[in-house]
């Protein structure tokens, strides 16, 4: 019998023309979906456009064409300043109290004891809870005078402050609400990374006579950082483009206290109807995002341990 010979792989431009077909629908739905928007979107940054005034008509771009005024306005005006002092007051707040909460979750539910699925489910209720309900249960909560949280304080003899009524507390008002909502995410993707741990590291430090806290500083944190990086990056995302909770809970008050980009770029958009102002409001919060992804991109190599 003679030896068969392995058939030849297909150059790449017959593989690309085979699997084409395949591709193609999800190619569509990117170019529909993805990308024509953002040309759309940068186009429009470009105008004074209502968003009201017809896209098609010929004589559009000469009546509304501003060229990049909007984004010298959006610059050079304190409100944006103060919006984005106000976002990144949130991140830096939200990011720490997330991470330790989601951490702690981890932890927790990581264990072996009785029952745990059960818990595993009502830590993660929360996140499938719809955001506007969420926000609008809050708001009564952290009401000052008849909410529950200030009722709680009152029995053990503390006065509560104003929360969403106050400057000085609205903002930490709506980064523990967005803890409580988003540490079972964030949490459950610790625990998977947790989870992975090979335990004979634990069992040489067992032997060696390490602690609990010396073997979750040494063992589990170095060997959990991939998760943990990824859980940062996400989250500053999320925190960059916070809005459900301010529109509904504060709606950018009391007095512009948290008032933050995507609030901005909404209230322009479909408030005031300056479409081509929100539009570059959207571009400016898109490189802001970009060069904080990319500056985490780069800082992962002096912290993030991939070895297992």
């Amino acid at each position: 019998m003679k030896n068969r010979l392995p058939p030849r792989r297909k150059r790449g431009g017959e593989g690309l023309v085979t699997a084409s077909p395949f591709l193609l629908p999800s190619l569509i739905g990117l170019l529909v979906f993805s990308l024509l928007p953002l040309i759309i979107s940068g186009l429009i940054s470009l105008t004074d456009w209502n968003g009201l005034d017809r896209l098609t008509d010929p004589d559009f771009l000469q009546d509304h064409f501003v060229g990049l005024a909007n984004y010298k306005s959006i610059l050079t005006t304190p409100e944006f300043w103060n919006t984005l002092g106000n976002t990144m007051e949130y991140i830096v707040l939200y990011i720490p109290l997330m991470l330790a909460a989601s951490l702690l979750v981890a932890y927790l539910l990581s264990r072996p004891h009785r029952g745990i699925g059960a818990f595993r489910v009502v830590y993660y209720i929360p996140v499938l809870t719809s955001w506007v309900a969420a926000s609008l249960i809050w708001k009564s909560v952290l009401a000052p005078q008849y909410g529950a949280m200030n009722g709680i304080l009152a029995w053990f003899g503390i006065q509560g402050p104003g929360w969403l009524l106050d400057e000085a507390w609205a903002m930490p008002a709506i980064v523990l609400v967005s803890v409580w909502k988003d540490m079972g995410f964030f949490g459950l993707i610790l625990l998977s990374g947790v989870v992975g741990i090979n335990k004979t590291y634990y069992e040489a430090a067992d032997i060696d006579g390490a602690g609990g806290w010396t073997k979750f500083t040494r063992i589990t944190l170095p060997l959990l950082t991939p998760s943990i990086f990824y859980v940062v990056i996400v989250a500053m995302i999320n925190g960059f483009q916070l809005f459900p909770q301010v529109m509904i809970m504060t709606g950018g008050g009391p007095n512009g206290a948290t008032q933050v980009m995507v609030e901005r770029i909404y209230q322009y958009g479909f408030r005031y109807y300056r479409m081509g102002y929100a539009a570059a409001f959207s571009w400016i919060l898109f490189v802001i995002i970009m060069v904080f992804t990319a500056i985490q991109m780069k800082g992962q190599e002096r912290w993030v341990h991939y070895d297992s």
